[in-house]
């Protein structure tokens, strides 16, 4: 049961987390500085809090996809509730004043391609299962 939660619920629950003020000072928090590392070119790259979440949702998402390849009873109910959590970024993102940022977008976009390759892998492995007597 505990396998059929989306993992795409981390990213979502953590921006929220953010703009209500838990972490950091709200939505100002994204472009808050978290890694600063000086280069041996003498450049110095840095990383927001914003592409922190982003990363950590690239990482969730290829875990989801992987999770898309197994068989079973709770496959299905997986991907059910990947589309409720799109369907849930996509409400927020429209609704919610403090989520029509360029990371939420992302982090939708990344929700959506988590449902559209769960069914994709989904149907393609079930394809696979059906022998039709050739």
């Amino acid at each position: 049961m505990l396998a059929a939660i989306p993992l795409m619920i981390v990213p979502f629950v953590l921006y929220n987390l953010v703009i209500l003020g838990f972490v950091g000072g709200g939505v100002g928090a994204l472009s808050m500085t978290v890694v600063s590392l000086a280069m041996m070119s003498g450049a110095v790259w840095t990383m927001s809090l914003g592409d922190l979440l982003i990363v950590i949702a690239l990482g969730l998402l290829f875990v989801e996809v992987v999770k898309a390849t197994r068989t079973g009873r709770w496959s299905l109910f997986d991907h059910l509730l990947s589309m409720f959590l799109f369907v849930a970024f996509l409400v927020e993102f429209l609704l919610v004043q403090n989520a029509a940022t360029q990371v939420f977008f992302i982090l939708m976009i990344i929700a959506f391609i988590d449902v559209i390759a769960g069914f994709t892998v989904a149907i393609r492995s079930a394809g696979r299962d059906v022998s039709i007597g050739l």
